[in-house]
């Protein structure tokens, strides 16, 4: 089994070329004291980015993280990103898609993002309107 980390790394690699390839230039942060992963600039509007790796949670829908889980002295903690990051950008590996989803529209602790549904509800974040075609939603 493939440890947290190197998903994680895997995903931020992914997440650089797309945007490289895209047309963005990407700054990343020395070390790993902030909350974002990258640095997005678009035309010098500069966006502070979480990369996350969705997973099928239930048919027909992914799930990510929007806080970030820790142990320290063998206690777990988890921190939102409330303030900390401007966006999440969310690799799904099963479809190799990327989701631009603004931390405004994020819930707390998890987010589901759907692709079919019996009814069309309002509540429901659909995956097509979060899909990152190369620019950034404004």
């Amino acid at each position: 089994m493939r440890k947290s980390k190197a998903i994680g790394d895997e995903t931020e690699a992914r997440a650089i070329t797309t945007l490289i390839v895209a047309g963005y230039s990407i700054s990343v942060p020395f070390g790993d004291n902030d909350k974002y992963d990258l640095v997005v600039d678009d035309e010098g509007d500069l966006y502070r980015i979480q990369c996350k790796t969705a997973w099928t949670n239930k048919p027909e829908t992914i799930r990510f993280n929007t806080h970030s889980q820790t142990t320290k002295n063998g206690r777990y903690h988890e921190q939102t990103y409330d303030g900390e990051v401007d966006a999440f950008f969310v690799y799904y590996p099963a479809n190799e898609t990327f989701y631009w989803i603004d931390a405004a529209d994020a819930t707390e602790q998890k987010m589901e993002l759907r692709f079919e549904a019996q009814i069309d509800h309002p509540s429901i974040n659909w995956a097509r309107a979060y899909e990152f075609t190369g620019t950034i939603p404004r």
